[in-house]
């Protein structure tokens, strides 16, 4: 009989602040899975480092240009709209509050993640084995499940008080669609259950009512808040992670007995970056970069002939939107954007081929998939220009990354995840775009960007000698169905 897999998605869980907070003794529960297992110190996160975009790349085992959730915020040009998954309270009211709800709740798993892909929870039901999806974000599987509005959303004339969805066959979403008949955790102060609490709560009662499925997936958002407001040094967070794993970890005889028939995966979504305590510095506000041009209100819900450009920022990374290509040229926003010397990638389509300038390097560097230039993961690109603007090294033929892993791929897919013309931006550490409405976390930390500091995350794995073939989190669901 295999082991069954259990995978622990920690938001900005980071290498540094780990290893701080185990050698201070302030994580026994974390040091117990690394010292019974394997560390992953540099595992690659998607571009954007967006925790929607990456919980879809992780289920699916693609980038955005396969599983089509580019992002945080986006604009649909079908629907000629900015789609937000639930940037900040301020942006989803003047983009319409209803709306924006049906595409957190609804649409993001049953209309938007597209359906030429497969997540794990379909591909394990397809073979008859079940699975368990506890307040991720993406959770698509095949089997119906009901979302119930709590109190007092249920009392709101225009939002339906329950809805349909295609989720795993264990299933939890917030107080929204629960499994123990604990309350605890999951009112409205506790954000309706999508809190590290709530997610313990209903995996050990999976544990306890001996429920256990093949593959469970747990997240816990808890920590991103934290790192956000202190920086990514910040141990606080992991401290009170570390509490409700031992919880876990306590739902079984011993904690030994927890590792005897599971293999346990414990992993971050994404990196954070810190950022300046000016907020005079710190903050690109691209309404003022780019003020000369006539920029969508989000009130407005869809471009005006007079608009020019659409906005849609995803913390330290943005894609900016040429409405009007006639009035406004792609090459003229570009242009613009270089005079700002925060932002250290900016990159758009141009036929077929992906060109990447920069604030501080001269010169342009264009590339296209294939051609005899190969990376560390096989993938062959054709490249011409300035390879210093992505920090590339090339020998023999072969492609090495620095402070932007996986770059090629990675950049390709943002601007291939959706339909339209577009440019993506990312900030250097220490910097975050806004818009209006924009979240800010001056003196923080901040994620979403292409750097390093976004993009790598720890994984923990025990149980196992196996490991993915390469560390990316695109790589893990293909591991992990072979694990099961």
């Amino acid at each position: 009989m295999s082991k069954k897999v259990i995978m622990l998605l920690i938001d900005s869980l980071m290498y540094p602040s780990l290893q701080k907070a185990v050698n201070e003794g302030k994580a026994s529960a974390l040091q117990f899975f690394m010292d019974h297992g394997k560390l992953y110190q540099d595992v690659v996160s998607p571009f954007p480092t967006m925790s929607v975009n990456v919980d879809s790349s992780l289920l699916t085992g693609t980038y955005a240009d396969k599983h089509q959730i580019p992002g945080l915020v986006w604009y649909n040009e079908t629907e000629r709209r900015l789609i937000n998954y639930g940037s900040h309270i301020r942006e989803l009211v003047k983009l319409g509050l209803m709306k924006s709800l049906q595409d957190i709740f609804f649409h993001l798993n049953n209309e938007h993640l597209s359906k030429e892909v497969k997540t794990i929870h379909e591909e394990l039901a397809d073979q008859g084995l079940t699975t368990a999806s506890i307040n991720t974000l993406i959770y698509r599987g095949k089997f119906d499940q009901m979302l119930k509005c709590p109190f007092p959303l249920n009392i709101i004339p225009s939002i339906k008080n329950k809805n349909f969805t295609k989720g795993a066959k264990q299933f939890t979403y917030g107080s929204f669609s629960k499994q123990s008949p604990r309350k605890k955790y999951s009112h409205f102060w506790n954000r309706y259950g999508f809190n590290d609490s709530f997610s313990a709560q209903e995996f050990i009662y999976l544990i306890e009512s001996n429920l256990l499925p093949h593959f469970s997936i747990v997240y816990f958002p808890d920590m991103d808040k934290t790192v956000h407001k202190h920086g990514p040094l910040d141990t606080k967070g992991l401290q009170s992670l570390d509490l409700n794993l031992q919880k876990i970890l306590n739902s079984f005889s011993t904690w030994e007995d927890a590792l005897t028939n599971n293999i346990w995966i414990l992993l971050g979504d994404n990196g954070q970056a810190p950022i300046e305590n000016d907020p005079e510095r710190a903050l690109i506000d691209l309404r003022k970069l780019l003020g000369s041009y006539r920029i969508m209100k989000l009130r407005e819900k869809t471009p005006s002939k007079e608009d020019e450009i659409v906005l849609a920022v995803n913390e330290r990374m943005a894609y900016i939107y040429p409405v009007n290509e006639v009035r406004v040229p792609t090459k003229d926003i570009v242009k613009q954007l270089q005079s700002d010397d925060r932002i250290d990638v900016i990159a758009y389509k141009k036929n077929d081929h992906i060109h990447v300038v920069s604030s501080v390097k001269e010169g342009e560097l264009i590339f296209k998939k294939g051609g005899p230039y190969v990376d560390p993961y096989n993938q062959s690109w054709e490249i011409n220009g300035n390879i210093d603007i992505l920090h590339l090294s090339i020998n023999n033929n072969t492609i090495s990354f620095d402070l932007y892993p996986d770059a090629l791929a990675r950049i390709y897919s943002s601007l291939t995840s959706h339909q339209g013309d577009y440019i993506t931006v990312s900030a250097k550490p220490g910097f975050e775009f806004i818009g209006e409405g924009s979240p800010t976390h001056v003196g923080g930390a901040s994620h979403g960007g292409l750097h390093k500091q976004d993009s790598l995350v720890p994984m923990i794995v025990t149980g196992t000698k196996s490991a993915p073939k390469y560390l990316r989190i695109i790589d893990l669901k293909d591991w992990i169905l072979s694990l099961i």
